[in-house]
């Protein structure tokens, strides 16, 4: 009988949604970070590991929760982001420089003390792409994924902590600024009734560029490819509505379920010490972030809710939501988180991919002349 389910598709299906499901209601009621993401990937790690052979989650899936994902990225190139973007360019492509290039040091010093491959501690170490540095570690040979995604994870779930409680204490009530309204915050309030009929162009655009992006081997195309066409359409003119809750949650539940059958515990050498860097290394770039965030309250006037809410290295939503709840400059935050996310997604990943192209050769030819 038991085989006989295990070879049942739908069954292994049916059984991998509702532990997804179970995983994400868990987080949302114990109120935890991102719950449909994290939730769902941790019953899916726990759920494959305990039960051998019940758990299945097809690619198509976790491409839908891409598509959906790429679309609120590109939502979010609202008239006053780019106008943001436009003023604060030299400086949001310094800050943003600048923190890549000290995780890339924070990066060396992890991997050289817990003898993990640096490449492997680089794409857990890059900020505010949890997503999309899975995605590009499971499409990069030589890569821990299960590393990555824990080194992710407590970076997150650090910076989503300490950053209000930084903001919220001594930073709180400081210079208030502008208050507006983005798309991440919008969506709560978003319906199914409100999506059409203008959700269909979007749709359409969507699903073409993630099918032209997969055909001409594009970076995550179900992720980037719908948010450069989300974004053109966007800066064409168009007004993309924003997603109900629901379809959200739905979208991070199949991503996270599919990230939580990558992982593999068991090949995970010296738990402890990992997570310890992890941690350590989550610090190192908190610390990291606030001393930008002070050189941006010199160069640009900005107060230090601001400043530290715009050099945060985790996602812009958390961010922008923060900044609405104590009154910072929301423009410059999501401004600043926006750059910095379109950044990483569309330069980042080709950079990195040339590194260790460059890198592998470079080994293999010393591997040559030492012979």
């Amino acid at each position: 009988m038991q085989k006989r389910l295990r070879n049942n598709s739908n069954v292994r299906f049916a059984v991998t949604l509702l532990t997804g499901a179970i995983g994400g209601v868990l987080f949302k009621l114990l109120h935890l970070p991102i719950p449909w993401l994290l939730g769902p990937m941790l019953a899916a790690l726990i759920g494959s590991n305990l039960t051998k052979g019940y758990f299945v989650w097809p690619p198509a899936a976790r491409n839908t929760g891409m598509i959906i994902v790429g679309y609120t990225i590109g939502l979010a190139m609202t008239a006053t982001a780019l106008k943001e973007i436009s003023i604060e360019l030299p400086s949001m492509l310094m800050m943003t420089s600048a923190l890549i290039i000290l995780c890339a040091g924070i990066a060396a010093a992890v991997a050289k003390l817990s003898g993990i491959d640096y490449k492997t501690v680089l794409l857990g170490s890059i900020p505010g792409g949890l997503t999309q540095m899975i995605i590009l570690a499971e499409e990069t040979r030589g890569i821990d994924i299960t590393v990555v995604t824990v080194i992710q994870v407590i970076r997150l779930m650090m910076i989503i902590v300490s950053v209000p409680l930084l903001v919220f204490g001594p930073l709180s009530g400081l210079n208030r600024g502008e208050s507006d309204v983005i798309p991440a915050l919008a969506s709560a309030h978003a319906t199914w009734s409100s999506l059409f009929p203008d959700i269909i162009p979007f749709a359409l655009v969507c699903v073409v560029c993630a099918l032209a992006g997969s055909r001409v081997k594009f970076p995550t195309p179900y992720l980037l490819g719908p948010a450069i066409g989300t974004a053109v359409l966007q800066i064409c003119g168009l007004s993309g509505p924003s997603l109900p809750a629901v379809l959200l949650a739905a979208a991070q539940l199949m991503i996270g379920v599919y990230v939580g059958l990558l992982l593999k515990p068991a090949n995970l050498k010296n738990m402890l010490r990992t997570l310890l860097l992890a941690i350590g290394s989550s610090v190192l770039l908190i610390t990291g972030a606030w001393f930008l965030s002070m050189l941006l309250r010199v160069n640009n006037d900005a107060s230090p809710a601001t400043a530290l809410l715009s050099m945060a290295p985790g996602g812009m939503d958390q961010m922008s939501l923060i900044a609405h709840e104590v009154n910072a400059d929301l423009p410059m935050v999501a401004g600043y988180q926006l750059f910095r996310t379109f950044f990483i997604f569309f330069a980042v990943p080709p950079l990195l991919k040339l590194f260790f192209r460059v890198g592998s050769r470079a080994k293999v030819e010393g591997q040559r002349q030492a012979k």
